[in-house]
Order: structure tokens, then C-alpha cells, then sequence
């Protein structure tokens, strides 16, 4: 039975897509140091995402962007996110397994709408290593995407917040307005819309 650990990042922001990851990865070729993104230092998270992408038997990364967000909540999106991710992890084997020998776990309490066996695990990257692996790839592929924004949009300092609402962020909304990167459906963007 292979494992498809399963995670998102970006729920919070008010910025910038939602992006998931799908990681099954190889018992023959161990992977030293996984844990939750959020637990790891940038460098760390940078490190270990070329090592997962390199050493997993199959990963996918996917994201729903901020317009999507808006049309279906960040909970569906999320959800969409992961099914894409799950879609492009498939995508990536050679010989397509069946559908009994993968078991996808998914960080949360939620699942996505798949056709293979899905269950949802409480803090799932802490205890899966799959899903400690997503979780980076996950994490990783959004800074990245930040990173972009922040060259397109330098008044918000999205490098920095990463799009959360930091008092910079918002004191930068205050200022200069949304951007075609905000999410108009999270209270703190949709006060600006008045």
C-alpha cells in the first residue's frame, strides 16, 4: 500500500493563490529532517522540496487562485487545490497503480472529492511523513509565487508577510489599495471594495 500525503498552504492569506501538494514517497530512499513547514526555517523548507521532488516516487503540486477563492471559499478551493495536486501527482507514474494500492492522507479534517481511498488525519503533518512532505512542497511552491508578486506589486511587501495580515500588509492596503491579487471575499480586502 503506497501513502499520498496530502497538504495545503495559504488559507490564511489575503493575498496570492492556494496551493496543495501530493507527495508518495519512496521507503527505499528516506528523506532526513521532514516535519511541518511551519516548524522548518525557510532554507530547511528550500532544501528538503529539491530532495522530496528528487527522491519521492511521485509528487504533485496544484493551486486554485485568489479568483477561484473568491467564487467557492477557501475551503473549497483548498479542497480543489489538493484534487488537482493529487491529479498531477498521478499524472507523474509510469505505470498507473491501482486503485487499491494508494492510500491518500490528508492534513485536516477534510477531504477532497477523489476516487481513491481518502482519509482526513488531525495534524497529519506532524505525524505523517508523506504529509510533512506536501506540506513543504506546498509551502515552498507559494513563497515562490509571493516572491513573483512581490516584483509586480513592491508597494505591499508581499516578500516579507507572504500576504498574511501583518500590520505592514494591512497599513500597505490602507495605503495603496488592492491589487488583482487580493481576495475580495476576506473581511479586511472587502472593506476596501465600499
Amino acid at each position: 500500500m503506497l501513502i499520498c500525503g496530502v497538504d495545503e498552504a495559504g488559507r490564511g492569506p489575503l493575498a496570492g493563490s492556494v496551493y496543495a501538494a501530493a507527495v508518495i514517497l519512496d521507503v527505499n530512499n528516506p528523506i532526513d529532517g521532514l516535519a511541518d513547514s511551519k516548524k522548518l526555517s525557510e532554507k530547511k523548507r528550500d532544501f528538503l522540496s529539491a530532495e522530496i521532488k528528487q527522491k519521492a516516487l511521485a509528487w504533485g503540486i496544484a493551486s486554485c487562485t485568489c479568483q477561484e477563492i473568491d467564487e467557492i471559499n477557501i475551503l473549497q478551493a483548498s479542497l480543489l487545490a489538493m484534487k488537482r495536486a493529487i491529479e498531477a501527482m498521478q499524472a507523474q507514474f509510469n505505470v498507473v497503480p491501482h486503485m487499491g494500492e494508494i492510500l491518500v492522507q490528508v492534513d485536516g479534517n477534510k477531504t477532497p472529492k477523489i476516487s481513491l481511498p481518502c482519509e482526513a488525519i488531525i495534524k497529519g503533518d506532524s505525524k505523517v511523513q508523506a504529509i510533512s512532505a506536501a506540506s513543504i512542497l506546498a509551502k515552498v511552491a507559494r513563497d515562490a509565487e509571493l516572491y513573483e508578486l512581490d516584483k509586480q506589486y513592491p508597494q505591499y511587501g508581499f516578500a516579507k508577510h507572504k500576504g498574511y495580515p501583518s500590520p505592514a500588509h494591512l497599513l500597505a492596503l490602507q495605503a495603496h489599495g488592492i491589487c488583482p491579487q487580493h481576495r475580495l471575499s476576506y473581511a479586511p480586502v472587502r472593506v476596501l471594495l465600499v
